[in-house]
């Protein structure tokens, strides 16, 4: 059975930790195929990406923690990350409106 693919973002990253996804409840579940973050400054910025609680940032959730973006430079994961509609991706940069995130997605619904 094909998911449906979609799209979250381009947003920018918050300064502090915000959700930046959740599935709706009607999901079964999503696949995360590509996660982009852009570097939109000319200085270094660090963020860290969790998969857990709503807004969360408790250790042990991280996918990425304090990973550097050099001043206009990006980076790609490409996870294949599956996620429960009771999961939330959300992250945090150490400058907002520095980093924007592009997630690109598979959904399947029930």
């Amino acid at each position: 059975m094909a998911g449906t693919l979609k799209r979250i973002g381009p947003a920018y990253l918050a300064a502090s930790a915000t959700d930046i996804y959740a599935p709706p409840a009607s999901t079964m579940y999503i696949v995360i195929r590509h996660i982009h973050v852009a570097n939109v400054t000319n200085a270094v910025v660090t963020f860290t990406l969790y998969i857990g609680a709503t807004g969360g940032s408790a250790g042990g959730t991280e996918l990425y923690k304090l990973k550097q973006v050099g001043a206009n430079d990006a980076v790609d994961y490409f996870p294949m990350q599956r996620m429960a509609s009771t999961d939330f991706l959300s992250g945090l940069a150490s400058a907002g409106s520095s980093l924007v995130i592009t997630v690109e997605y598979e959904q399947f619904v029930v």
